[in-house]
């Protein structure tokens, strides 16, 4: 696997290491309470420890080597956290897909970084991670999730009823969806042909 980083004009994306502490605990000091039901807000005080942060360093460092889920921190090019985006629930067998996740923290919004970073997530999900497909599941009201995958001209596939359980309720999911054909980056089949039988 690579180093699965990427920079921008603006931003660094690249998974957190234990250097991170004091921006990861400075971005939940400084985030507003929950804005919208999508926003998570900050974590309480008390879990901005040194070894609450080692424990979550920890699992999804094993997501990623697992190639199940591979979150990533969005840095300013000050060092400065502003967001993550994540590719979770990795397939492999016959499909090579992932689900795309983003999230700015809500005091850094309308400073266009979600689409800096979404844009270079989607390139690491293709080109390090070998995925065919990416999948950003919108809940319907979430006008700026898909005014944000509309920019990156990700294709809107249709509405998926009762998709997931969130917040005590089954909701409905738009999938909006890129191939790497679609940003020309070639995907290797090799290994998904059928092998000659004896």
């Amino acid at each position: 696997m690579t180093l699965l980083q990427r920079k921008t004009k603006r931003l660094t994306i690249r998974p957190l290491t234990a250097s991170d502490f004091e921006a990861w605990r400075d971005a939940n000091l400084k985030m507003d309470q929950p804005k919208n039901k999508w926003d998570h807000g900050p974590k309480p005080v008390a879990e901005l420890t040194r070894v609450h942060f080692k424990k979550f360093l920890a699992h999804r460092q094993q997501l990623r080597k697992s190639d199940k889920f591979y979150d990533l921190g969005v840095f300013t090019n000050r060092g400065a956290l502003v967001g993550a985006v994540a590719l979770m629930e990795v397939s492999r067998g016959i499909s090579h897909t992932a689900f795309l996740g983003y999230s700015i923290y809500n005091h850094c919004w309308r400073q266009g970084f979600g689409k800096e970073a979404v844009r270079a997530a989607l390139d690491i999900g293709f080109r390090d991670i070998k995925l065919h497909r990416i999948e950003a599941g919108i809940e319907p009201g979430n006008l700026r999730s898909i005014a944000l995958a509309k920019s990156l001209k990700m294709r809107r596939e249709g509405l998926k009823k009762r998709a997931i359980y969130l917040r005590e309720t089954w909701v409905d999911l738009i999938i909006y969806t890129l191939t790497c054909e679609d940003l020309k980056i070639r995907f290797d089949s090799a290994p998904l042909r059928p092998r000659p039988r004896l």
